[in-house]
């Protein structure tokens, strides 16, 4: 009788989790559905200038420790085995060590790399913005997937849908805005299961709406920030249209306060540079979706 009552313990539990599963799909791939904003899968040979822009060295914020350019040697396309298993192919933002690469307001630069947004060509207001991304393993290491509002930081909004520093088994989900910006309290650390990484594909989005936010990765809600939430620190900075930004920076501020190095460069250990000399600075991206 034992055994009986074993046994059927056992197929509730697998029934249980295969359901499970179902509800929260891997997203291997992707489909375009009728209520599809934006799709980008990076299938071309080269990025698409009339969805994204690049930017350039004139930018620089948060002490980071790279120059962005507008190069095919930091944004690129991959096929094949470099694309790491992405069918179509996959964006590429690297970062590459380049002593004295030039200098932003006095300061000099010894490594470059890429950033892209959509501003003034993909706007949108609420909805779901989703993207599949592999990460790099080393210290010191701050890409991120998010989203700006077009007018003044924070009054129009930032969403950020993941964001990096380095450490391995966890990433970051945020909001900034009037009264909760800098050191958010509308912030979130999402760890992964055993067993995985950032360095494996995982996709990472926020369903935006007029009543709230939220965050998931791989499909599993990993933070909600209702709007009763938000207001209690300041004004809803969400109405807004906003567009998306993607980037590999270096150190900088963040990095530095998540590992405490300051040197050879602020929040980048001598172990991470190696990583970058090495050519192993990458960020992949298989596609980007936004739909409402």
């Amino acid at each position: 009788m034992r055994n009986i009552y074993l046994q059927i313990l056992f197929l509730i539990t697998a029934l249980l989790a295969a359901e499970m599963l179902q509800a929260q799909p891997i997203y291997e791939n992707v489909q375009k559905d009728t209520d599809t904003l934006f799709f980008e899968d990076f299938s071309d040979a080269e990025l698409d200038h009339k969805k994204w822009n690049i930017v350039g060295s004139d930018f620089h914020v948060n002490n980071e420790q790279q120059m962005y350019i507008d190069s095919s040697a930091t944004i690129y396309m991959a096929k094949g085995e470099e694309a790491g298993g992405a069918k179509n192919g996959a964006l590429i933002l690297k970062a590459l060590y380049a002593p004295n690469s030039g200098t932003i307001n006095g300061k000099n630069f010894d490594f470059i790399s890429g950033r892209i947004n959509t501003r003034d060509k993909v706007m949108f207001t609420y909805g779901t913005a989703a993207a599949r991304m592999k990460l790099p393993a080393g210290s010191g290491f701050w890409p991120a997937f998010w989203a700006l509002g077009g007018g003044n930081w924070p009054d129009t909004g930032e969403i950020d849908i993941m964001e990096y520093v380095g450490e391995t088994d966890w990433i970051g989900v945020a909001l900034h805005g009037p009264g909760y910006s800098g050191e958010t309290p509308l912030v979130n650390k999402y760890y992964f299961p055993e067993g995985q990484d950032v360095t494996g594909w995982h996709v990472y989005s926020v369903d935006w709406s007029p009543q709230g936010l939220n965050f998931k990765v791989d499909g599993r809600l990993v933070y909600r920030a209702t709007r009763e939430m938000i207001e209690h620190y300041g004004n809803w900075a969400f109405d807004n249209p906003k567009y998306l930004i993607l980037n590999l920076a270096l150190g900088g501020a963040y990095p530095e306060k998540t590992n405490g190095v300051e040197e050879p460069y602020p929040g980048i250990p001598e172990s991470t540079v190696k990583l970058i000399k090495d050519g192993k600075a990458k960020v992949l991206v298989d596609w980007v979706l936004v739909t409402q």
